[in-house]
């Protein structure tokens, strides 16, 4: 049986779901291991060009089953809906392909709710949350106000346990925020909905993975967002409300063995960031619009347009570290082709130091870039299928990279279709 884990190293939006599409071809079983309907996956195949969100991205190969693990956040009404465009796309999924962790927990609208109401009330202060309940949920789960996704199947209780959220949620949502209850019997009404149409689809997956493990399955498991907004180890307190590292991913998939896995760390060619937090790289006026443009950062979900950096080694080697990469893939390499110079971030300088060690969010904020600058190339890369044929000045800037972030970089992607791939 073997292994593989996808995980970004960065901010997010690094391309981890177009690496999902590359890899899954050769996969028996793919699963999301955390998060929820907050961000989204882009992938370009033949099929089309598709923004994924919940569902898993092998979703695309027949034969791969495509499991929402455990440790995940589930809103029933938003993966219905992607459900329905996949198959308007021609995209089939069944309860043999495609399933869900009876032990995920489900997001309800009173989290949107609660998460529209919070980043409201902070003002200037706000997270820069996408609002679709992923603070909230996560929160009732240790507060141990959570609904699992297999109370689905027994009503009586699954009631219970939205009056039991509700009785305490609703005394927040009119005192605090001044809004007004949430009705119970609502809500309720919202879950036996769409419960009915996701039942056939609820799995044990642990159950599945014993299963697996017997037959020697090839499993893949699949990150969300990246290492930099990771709960515990990302820019605190600016990150997803998740683990989004390698190391989370058995929990998370309620995949447990011992084998070793390879984990493949996905990173841009430059950073971008979605919302707030220290950005030490980033840059503005006409050079960042550009590469915002020529290389479609904008938000999945929302659409906003992601802030634009120059290449930071200080955090994509610690992003890599905390992730326990094996080896990298470095991705939108052909975005930068035309820009007359490059700088990549080899240090920071806080206050009169100068560090290399990636720093906890009150030293963050004060920390100022230190560059080295690379030539560009002019050159258009996108058919370049052979590391040998790239100019050699973009050669240049993946082994200077590569050498930074100490591990190897196997993977250059220069395009955003699955086989727009390098293979060093």
């Amino acid at each position: 049986m073997s292994l593989r884990i996808i995980v970004g190293v960065n901010w997010g939006d690094e391309g981890k779901g177009r690496m999902v599409d590359y890899f899954a071809r050769n996969a028996d079983i793919v699963v999301r291991f955390q998060g929820g309907n907050n961000a989204g996956h882009t992938i370009e195949n033949d099929f089309g060009t598709f923004k994924l969100h919940l569902i898993p991205s092998g979703i695309f190969y027949k034969n791969t089953v495509n499991i929402l693990g455990p440790g995940m956040v589930v809103n029933l009404e938003a993966v219905v809906k992607e459900m329905e465009e996949l198959r308007k796309s021609g995209i089939e999924m069944n309860p043999a392909n495609y399933k869900i962790a009876d032990r995920a927990v489900i997001c309800f609208p009173f989290h949107n709710l609660q998460d529209e109401y919070e980043e409201t009330r902070l003002g200037q202060g706000s997270f820069g949350s996408t609002r679709q309940g992923i603070a909230p949920v996560y929160g009732d789960r240790y507060l141990k106000y959570g609904v699992q996704v297999g109370a689905l199947y027994y009503p009586d209780y699954l009631r219970q346990e939205i009056n039991r959220c509700l009785a305490l949620k609703n005394q927040v949502f009119e005192k605090v925020y001044c809004k007004p209850a949430v009705n119970p019997e609502e809500t309720y009404q919202w879950a036996m909905k769409y419960g009915e149409i996701l039942k056939p689809h609820i799995c044990d997956s642990i159950a599945l993975f014993k299963k697996a493990q017997k037959s020697g399955k090839q499993v893949l498991l699949e990150g969300q967002l990246g290492a930099l907004r990771d709960i515990i180890y990302g820019i605190y307190p600016y990150p997803t409300s998740s683990s989004t590292i390698a190391g989370f991913g058995a929990v998370g998939a309620g995949y447990f063995s011992q084998e070793v896995p390879v984990v493949t760390g996905v990173m841009k060619a430059f950073s971008t960031c979605v919302g707030e937090g220290p950005f030490t790289t980033e840059i503005h006026g006409e050079l960042a619009d550009r590469i915002r443009e020529t290389s479609f950062e904008f938000g999945a979900l929302t659409g906003r347009p992601r802030r634009i950096g120059w290449f930071d080694a200080v955090a994509s080697k610690y992003g890599s570290y905390i992730s326990g990469a094996t080896e990298l893939t470095l991705t939108k390499l052909d975005s930068l082709s035309g820009v007359d110079s490059l700088k990549i971030c080899t240090t920071y300088r806080i206050d009169t130091h100068i560090v290399d060690d990636f720093p906890i969010t009150p030293e963050l904020i004060r920390a100022t870039p230190v560059y080295t600058e690379i030539g560009g190339w002019k050159e258009d890369i996108r058919e370049v299928r052979r590391f040998a044929q790239l100019p050699g000045a973009a050669q240049k800037y993946v082994e200077t990279i590569e050498k930074l972030v100490e591990r190897p970089i196997k993977y250059v992607s220069v395009g955003p279709h699955r086989d727009a791939m390098i293979v060093r």
